[in-house]
């Protein structure tokens, strides 16, 4: 079956980085654009970034530019998201799916940022 597994998540002060990674199976992963989103305590779900399948174009959204890169490794199902100077505000759970066609949600993992 089609997963999407997220990890990389945790308890990190303002200023410092993660990286998450996104691991797919069940599909033909070279196929489809894959984008992160993140859902915050009282907001709804919102896509932020996106990579395209196979030319690896990028898409940031404004709250998330200069800060955070999407990559993937489609030799390891992977898509990644660096993210640096973190910031309260991106406290939220973080999820992947599909840039254009929803494929599965996950269970999504936890980024908390404190000040």
């Amino acid at each position: 079956e089609v997963q999407l597994v997220e990890s990389g998540g945790g308890l990190v002060q303002a200023g410092g980085s993660l990286r998450l990674s996104c691991a797919a199976s069940g599909f033909t992963f070279d196929d489809y654009a894959i984008s992160w989103f993140r859902q915050a305590p009282g907001k709804e779900r919102e896509g932020f970034s996106c990579i395209s399948s196979s030319d690896r174009i990028t898409y940031y959204g404004d709250s998330v530019k200069g800060r955070f890169t999407i990559s993937r490794d489609n030799g390891k199902n992977t898509v990644y998201l660096q993210m640096n100077s973190l910031e309260p505000e991106d406290t939220a759970v973080y999820y992947c799916n599909g840039g254009l066609v929803g494929l599965v949600w996950g269970q999504g993992t936890q980024v908390t940022v404190s000040s």
